[in-house]
């Protein structure tokens, strides 16, 4: 079994199809599927997702760092709305960006402030988003960090020292279809890595693996992931589903 800690299944490339794309995802052995939300925009489709399919579909909530322009209070409101509303098993998605627009970096780190707060008063894991931003999200990190505050680095393609980094911040770092690239520089990197913090994941529908780099990512290509880290690793893939899902479970804290 697998477990799938980021995607967004919920998103308009799926509204045709998603009955079948989630059949597949089970067929391949996924027992769960973590949505991180976006904005108030996406609430609604992953509610609706986590209602029909409660035993499949988690949603999660936070304001993602693209989302953040100059009235993001407001976006900010409606996420703590929720958050005290009902439980959700974490705080994300959230972060900076510096790939697409670096307008808004200093709302972006405010908004990363105050989600941070909110994961430490509801003890709840944060799902971080850091492109193009990795050592300066590291460094807000470590100066946030208390003992309660815990998370994972999603889309992760960074460096050994990177990794060792977040490794004893005691988060998690996120592996999806960037480790099947030529030219991603992971096939260095993964050999390495401690297993004991890495989860497994698609960022559907973005990113998807090799053979499919380019076209529409779905939770059913995980078992790529899994199958290129094992073959880095030079072991059998259900070890490397073994223990992503076991860390997936205490990243979420989730008793199996």
């Amino acid at each position: 079994m697998m477990i799938e800690t980021h995607a967004h299944i919920y998103a308009d490339q799926f509204e045709k199809d998603i009955d079948e794309v989630l059949e597949r995802g089970r067929e391949e052995g996924i027992s769960k599927i973590y949505m991180p939300n976006i904005d108030h925009t996406s609430i609604d489709g992953m509610m609706e997702l986590e209602y029909k399919y409660p035993d499949l579909c988690v949603a999660t909530m936070g304001l993602h760092p693209c989302s953040v322009k100059g009235d993001f209070q407001k976006e900010l409101y409606m996420i703590e709305e929720w958050l005290g509303k009902r439980e959700f098993v974490a705080i994300g998605e959230m972060g900076t960006d510096l790939y697409w627009d670096k307008t808004f970096i200093d709302e972006q780190v405010e908004a990363f402030k105050i989600q941070v707060a909110w994961a430490k008063q509801y003890e709840k894991p944060i799902i971080i988003h850091c492109r193009e931003s990795l050592d300066m999200t590291i460094d807000l990190v470590e100066q946030l960090k208390e003992d309660n505050l815990t998370g994972v680095f999603h889309c992760f393609n960074g460096s050994l020292a990177q990794a060792d980094r977040i490794h004893k911040l005691g988060f998690y770092i996120g592996l999806g279809g960037v480790v099947t690239f030529k030219n991603s520089g992971m096939d260095e990197v993964i050999p390495q890595l401690n297993m004991d913090h890495v989860v497994l994941e698609t960022d559907s529908p973005y990113l998807a693996p090799v053979p499919h780099r380019g076209k529409r990512n779905e939770p059913s290509y995980l078992k790529m992931v899994a199958q290129k880290i094992a073959d880095l690793r030079q072991v059998g893939v259900e070890e490397i589903e073994d223990i992503t899902t076991v860390n997936a479970n205490s990243l979420f804290k989730v008793q199996p």
